[in-house]
């Protein structure tokens, strides 16, 4: 005979072993704070990379280039699906050593993930610590 206790140990466990699963996995659709953004976050090899799927600047203008980008040959590029994000490592809640692109200013910055639970992360790019920025995405799916 299986015990009340028992059997709801037995159920919580059942249940927690894919929410944890979920938790720590970071790939999906991500909503930044600012300008509508979106980001795709996937796997590339060992590492993460993520991708800028849309904006509110490109709703508006699907062509709209990546001209503030300190590589003048990269300046004629869309920046819809341009890759933000590269090189993440790490995890199963942080990821680092990756670099973060931000087409508003044109630069690379170096950068950590850290998943704060299954729909919320912490983005942080520093030029040179203590000289970093954090952004809190959103999971959209």
């Amino acid at each position: 005979m299986i015990r009340p206790l028992a059997l709801a140990a037995l159920a919580m466990s059942t249940f927690a072993a894919p929410a944890m699963a979920q938790s720590t996995d970071p790939t999906g659709l991500w909503q930044t704070p600012t300008n509508g953004g979106q980001v795709r976050i996937a796997r590339c090899g060992q590492a993460l990379c993520g991708t800028l799927v849309t904006s509110n600047n490109i709703r508006s203008n699907p062509g709209l280039l990546d001209e503030n980008n300190s590589n003048r040959a990269l300046r004629t590029r869309t920046i819809r699906n341009v890759q933000l994000l590269s090189g993440f490592t790490g995890g199963p809640t942080e990821w680092r050593g990756g670099q973060v692109y931000n087409p508003e200013d044109g630069r690379t910055y170096r950068g950590t993930i850290t998943l704060t639970n299954a729909n919320t992360l912490n983005l942080r790019g520093c030029v040179v610590a203590p000289l970093c920025r954090n952004q809190t995405w959103t999971r959209v799916r």
